[in-house]
């Protein structure tokens, strides 16, 4: 009999909650037999939303919460004081084996405060880390750590690196993923304190596949799979890569509706341009796993739509089924003999 993943989801987090997580959840139950889903939040806006759809009774259940954390509450306290928000009881529900990942589109201090206060990290991981995928010109590669540890150690830039090895190999399936460090140049001694101190290290393990020092112009065409940083650099490369696609996208739409001519050219480029559009579109795989906690926390885009809520259901369900965790801390534990 066919494994059924249960996924909690924050159902009040995000700019375009309740319409587009329940819209996403509804989606992913209909798309899949496996999956069974749970809407945290407040009990009648919830279900008012769920009203509005078909869908195989009993794949979606709701779970009342009645505060909701907002994105610009101090994420310490809004975990401690708001104890039946909708992140905190689907985090306590993991926390208890009653799930087995949650997905929020909520405040990202939240989800990761409350990530390793509530469900807590794998025995040998010292920190947790932030990993989105990001768009390059040869697929995706995946960057960690961009949100979860400004102020990382050498020894934490290491396990970011492994971690995030396990993940490409068993979720992306890159046999023997390369591993790169964000530095200024390409030669070894440059970079900053903890660059210089973490390259050596990543030389010496044995289990990565290390090529050395990644510039951040090199990033777009995918010369590594595994980019490693913490999460001060992580961020700012993030941003900016989400803000010049954004920027890029709206100068070609600009250029192509010009004049006359310009716009006949758009109409014989258009299905080509989409389908390049679409390969650069990270929303097919889901939100950024915080990798190493116990349980799989999962941190979507806080204006994500239905596509990126459903895809991030589906990634949680290989994350259970491929055993990521267990991988993780198999490869953590043989890494520190």
């Amino acid at each position: 009999m066919e494994e059924t993943v249960r996924i909690v989801v924050d159902a009040m987090g995000g700019d375009n909650a309740p319409t587009e997580i329940v819209k996403g959840a509804v989606a992913a139950v209909n798309g899949r037999s496996d999956i069974h889903v749970i809407l945290t939040g407040q009990k009648d806006t919830v279900e008012r939303e769920l009203a509005k759809y078909q869908y195989p009774r009993g794949s979606i259940e709701v779970v009342h919460a009645s505060q909701v954390i907002e994105t610009a509450e101090p994420p310490v306290a809004a975990i401690r004081t708001k104890k039946d928000s909708s992140i905190v009881v689907g985090l306590m529900m993991v926390r208890r084996g009653e799930a087995d990942a949650f997905v929020s589109a909520g405040s990202t201090g939240a989800v990761l405060v409350g990530g390793q206060a509530i469900v807590g990290r794998i025995k040998g991981i010292e920190r947790p880390a932030l990993a989105p995928l990001i768009p390059t010109k040869n697929g995706f590669s995946l960057l960690i750590d961009c949100g979860a540890n400004v102020d990382a150690r050498s020894s934490h830039l290491v396990q970011f690196a492994k971690m995030g090895s396990v993940y490409m190999e068993n979720v992306l399936g890159i046999k023997d993923p390369r591993v790169g460090i964000v530095n200024i140049g390409a030669e070894e001694e440059k970079g900053n304190a903890l660059v210089k101190e973490t390259f050596p290290l990543l030389k010496e393990c044995e289990d990565l596949n290390f090529i050395g020092s990644v510039e951040a112009r090199d990033i777009p065409d995918g010369v590594c799979d595994v980019i490693v940083c913490e999460a001060f650099v992580g961020n700012v490369i993030l941003k900016l890569y989400e803000g010049v696609a954004g920027t890029l996208v709206s100068a070609i739409k600009a250029g192509m509706m010009s004049d006359l001519r310009s716009k006949i050219g758009a109409l014989l480029v258009k299905p080509a341009l989409k389908k390049t559009m679409k390969s650069f579109d990270a929303t097919e795989y889901g939100g950024a796993p915080l990798l190493g906690l116990k349980g799989l926390v999962v941190k979507s885009h806080g204006s994500s739509k239905a596509i990126e809520v459903e895809h991030s259901i589906y990634q949680c369900v290989q994350f259970k089924k491929q055993a990521i965790n267990d991988q993780i801390a198999e490869h953590i534990l043989l890494s520190d003999k």
